[in-house]
C-alpha cells in the first residue's frame, strides 16, 4: 500500500461488541484515535470502556441506538472523529447512512454508497450480476410459485445473517413464510422487502473475499467455505474451501474471477464478500454480495497474512493496492461460540459470563505471529449476554499448516476451555469439528438437517452422572472447609458408620441423585456411575476433585455459579473429557415458585409479537401458540401436547422475563362426539 492521500486521525465505530474491538485494535496499531458509541445495555461493554472516547446513545433497542444514523454522526462530531467505520450488521450496508456520513464531511470507511445500494438490493444485484456474466439462480414472484418450484427460499432483500429467511416446502406455507420473513426483515434491517428463489437442499456455501481500491485495482484474497450453518447463519467457517481444493485449480480460478467481476461491475471500493452456492461438480451460483467486512474475515487474514481492517482504512484514505495479489498458505478454521442451546431448537441464552478461558490463545484481534489460536471476543468475564443483540460470545480461530491440524487444534481448545455462566454451543462445535464429514471436507449446508444436534453432542460432554458425583464431592469438601470443627477432624473418621450424604442435580429434565460417604476404606457410593467399575477418591476440594476411574487418574475443575434471576444455582465441571453444567436441586421446593400444570413458559426474555390462539381453543401437539422476539429473531412457542387453552397470561407487545408463564394448556384434546 502506498502513502495515504487523506490521513485519518480518529475513527468512530458505528457498532458494538467484537467487531468494534476488532476495528479499535487495527486503529491502535496505526496510531489512530478511537471513539465508541454505546447503548444503555452496553454501558459496561468492553468496546465502550476500552475506546479513547465513548458517546452514549440513550436506549437499548437497535432502532433507537445503533440504527440511528443521525445520532451516530452527531457523536462523531462531538468526539472529534473524522471517519466512521460501520463494522458489520446494523448500518453497515445502509447506502443512505453512507451518504449522510460523506455529506457531513466525514470519511466513510466502506464502499461507495451507490455500490452498497445496488448490491444491497438482492433483486437488482442478481440482475446486475447476470448482465456481467456471473451465474445466478432464477428469482420467483411469491404469487406465482407452483409445486414444481418447491422447495423455495424466502429471503430478505436487505441485510443478511440469516434473518428474514424461511424455507418453504409446501404451497400452504408460503403466505405465512413471506409475512414472517417480512416482519423479521423490517425489525432487523428497517426494510420489509423479501423475494423468493429456488432452494437447493444441499450445496456448499463458498465466498470470495474482495479488496478494491479507488483506482481500479481489485484483489480476490482467496475463498472461504461456510457450509455448516443453522437457520442460515454460519457456525463454522474456513479458508481455503475444501470443496474447491477437491475440485481443483480450474474451479478456484473461475470462482475468484467471478468475485473480481462482481466487484468491478459496481465500481467497488474497500472490503466485500461475494457469496456463492457451489455444487460438488464445481458449478456455482451468485447468492449476494456483502458490502462490508464479514464476521469470518479472520480466517482469510490468517491464510493471507493481511490485515483486512487495516486495508479498509488505507483504501478509505485514498491509498492504492500495490504489489501482487496476496496468495494463501496454511489453513484456518473459525468457530462461532454462541450463547445458545442447539438441543432446544438453537434457542439463545442470556446470562453473565462467569469464566471465559481458552488454552493455546496466541493472539487477539490480529493474525497470530505463528500457528495457533486467535480469539476475537466482544465480552469478558463479568459481561452480560442480554436480549437486545446477537448472542455470539466469541470467534475462536485456529491457524495451522494443514486442515486436519487446524480442526484438531480448534476442537481441543474448545473442549479444554472454561466457558461458564450460561449454556453455549461449545459441545456442538467440538462434535462438528471432529465429525467424519467435516474431517473429510464433504459437509454441506444440509449437515445439521442430517445430523440432529442432540445426537451429535450425546457423547461430547462429560456424562451427567460422573459430573454430578464430582459436584457432590466438591460440595462435601466445601461444607467441611466451612466448618472449622469438622475440618479439624480427619475425613472418614466415624465412631459409628455414617449415613450416605445425598445431593441432587439436574441436566435439562434429567435428575441425578448422588449418595456417597467417606469411611475408613475411602469413598463409598450408593451406585456407581454408568460404565464405571471402580472409583477411588484421590483428592477433593471445593474447586478440584481428583478420581481414579477404573485405574485411570482424572482431574476435574469445579466452579459454583450463584443463583440468577429466573434460575437456581448451578455448578460447572471441566476436564479433558469434556464439560458439564448442572442445576443444583434444592432440598425443599417453594410451592409458590411452581408453575401451574400445563404452563408454557418463556424460554428467554423477549417481547410477544403474535398470539395465534384464544382461551378455549383446542390445540394439537406442535401447534404454534405465539411468537416471541428476542435477539432480533422470531422464536415460536408451540403446544407440547394436545389440549385446551385455559389461560393466556400475556399480550402482544408485552416484555416478558425468562421462565414467565405465557399460556396454560390443560388436559388432552377430546374427540368430538
Amino acid at each position: 500500500m502506498n502513502h495515504p492521500e487523506s490521513p485519518i486521525t480518529s475513527v468512530l465505530v458505528a457498532n458494538r461488541g467484537e467487531i468494534a474491538r476488532r476495528v479499535f485494535a487495527a486503529c491502535r496499531r496505526r496510531g489512530i484515535a478511537t471513539v465508541a458509541v454505546f447503548s444503555d445495555a452496553d454501558s459496561a461493554s468492553p468496546h465502550a470502556t476500552e475506546a479513547d472516547a465513548a458517546v452514549h446513545l440513550p436506549g437499548s433497542a437497535p432502532g433507537e441506538t445503533y440504527l440511528r444514523g443521525d445520532l451516530i454522526i452527531g457523536a462523531a462530531r462531538r468526539a472529534g472523529a473524522d471517519a466512521i467505520h460501520p463494522g458489520y450488521g446494523f448500518l453497515s450496508e445502509n447506502a443512505d447512512f453512507a451518504r449522510q456520513v460523506e455529506a457531513a464531511g466525514l470519511t466513510w470507511i466502506g464502499p461507495d454508497p451507490e455500490a452498497i445500494r445496488v448490491m444491497g438490493d438482492k433483486v437488482e444485484s442478481k440482475q446486475r450480476m447476470a448482465d456481467a456474466g456471473v451465474p445466478v439462480l432464477e428469482r420467483l414472484d411469491p404469487t406465482e410459485v407452483s409445486q414444481e418450484h418447491l422447495p423455495v427460499l424466502v429471503k430478505a432483500s436487505a441485510g443478511g445473517g440469516g434473518r428474514g429467511m424461511r424455507i418453504v416446502r409446501t404451497l400452504a406455507e408460503i403466505d405465512d413464510a413471506v409475512a414472517s420473513a417480512s416482519r423479521e426483515a423490517a425489525s432487523a434491517f428497517g426494510d420489509p422487502t423479501v423475494f423468493v428463489e429456488r432452494y437447493l437442499e444441499s450445496g456448499h456455501h463458498v465466498e470470495v473475499q474482495i479488496m478494491a481500491d479507488g483506482h481500479g485495482t481489485v484483489w480476490a484474497l482467496g475463498e472461504r467455505e461456510c457450509s455448516l450453518q443453522r437457520r442460515h447463519q454460519k457456525v463454522i467457517e474456513e479458508a481455503p474451501s475444501p470443496l474447491v481444493e477437491r475440485v481443483g485449480p480450474r474451479m478456484r480460478t473461475a470462482l475468484l474471477q467471478a468475485g473480481r467481476t462482481a466487484a468491478a461491475a459496481v465500481g467497488y471500493r474497500g472490503a466485500g464478500t461475494v457469496e456463492f452456492l457451489a455444487l460438488p461438480d464445481g458449478s456455482f451460483f451468485f447468492l449476494e454480495m456483502n458490502t462490508r467486512l464479514q464476521v469470518e474475515h479472520p480466517v482469510t487474514e490468517c491464510v493471507t497474512g493481511t490485515d483486512l481492517v487495516g486495508l479498509q482504512i488505507e483504501v478509505a484514505e485514498g491509498g492504492r493496492l500495490t504489489g501482487d495479489e496476496p496468495s494463501t498458505s496454511g489453513w484456518s478454521i473459525e468457530a462461532r461460540l454462541y450463547a445458545e442451546d442447539p438441543g432446544d431448537d438453537w434457542r439463545p441464552q442470556t446470562g453473565r459470563i462467569a469464566a471465559l478461558d481458552l488454552p493455546g490463545v496466541t493472539s487477539r484481534f490480529e493474525v497470530p505471529p505463528h500457528h495457533g489460536i486467535r480469539l476475537d471476543s466482544g465480552v469478558e468475564v463479568g459481561s452480560v449476554i442480554g436480549t437486545h443483540y446477537d448472542a455470539m460470545i466469541a470467534k475462536v480461530i485456529s491457524f495451522a499448516p494443514s486442515r486436519a491440524e487446524a480442526a484438531r487444534e480448534l476442537a481441543s481448545a474448545l473442549r479444554r476451555g472454561r466457558v461458564h455462566g450460561l449454556a453455549t454451543n461449545r459441545d456442538l462445535l467440538v462434535a462438528s469439528l471432529l465429525h467424519p464429514e467435516m474431517l473429510a471436507g464433504t459437509a454441506d449446508t444440509g449437515f445439521y438437517d442430517r445430523h440432529d444436534p442432540r445426537s451429535l453432542t450425546a457423547d461430547a460432554a462429560l456424562a451427567p452422572e460422573l459430573a454430578a458425583l464430582v459436584a457432590a464431592l466438591a460440595a462435601g469438601a466445601r461444607d467441611v472447609a466451612d466448618r472449622p470443627v469438622l475440618a479439624a477432624v480427619g475425613r472418614g473418621f466415624r465412631n459409628v458408620p455414617s449415613v450416605f450424604q445425598r445431593r441432587g442435580y439436574a441436566h435439562g429434565e434429567q435428575e441425578v441423585h448422588i449418595g456417597h460417604r467417606l469411611g475408613r476404606d475411602g469413598l463409598e457410593l450408593e451406585q456407581l456411575p454408568s460404565g464405571a467399575t471402580s472409583i477411588e477418591l484421590v483428592e477433593a476440594t471445593a474447586e478440584r476433585v481428583v478420581l481414579d476411574l477404573d485405574g485411570v487418574r482424572r482431574r476435574f475443575a469445579v466452579a459454583d455459579l450463584p443463583a440468577t434471576e429466573g434460575g437456581g444455582a448451578h455448578v460447572t465441571i471441566d476436564c479433558p473429557l469434556g464439560s458439564r453444567t448442572l442445576r443444583v436441586l434444592p432440598r425443599f421446593v417453594d410451592p409458590a415458585a411452581q408453575q401451574p400444570a400445563g404452563a408454557l413458559v418463556a424460554p428467554m426474555p423477549g417481547s410477544i409479537i403474535t398470539i395465534a390462539v384464544t382461551v378455549g381453543d383446542l390445540v394439537t401437539a406442535g401447534q404454534p401458540l405465539l411468537h416471541l422476539e428476542a435477539m432480533k429473531m422470531e422464536h415460536e412457542v408451540a403446544a407440547p401436547a394436545s389440549g385446551t387453552v385455559a389461560e393466556i397470561a400475556v399480550s402482544v407487545g408485552q416484555q416478558v422475563e425468562q421462565g414467565a408463564t405465557l399460556v396454560v394448556v390443560e388436559g388432552e384434546q377430546k374427540e368430538q362426539a
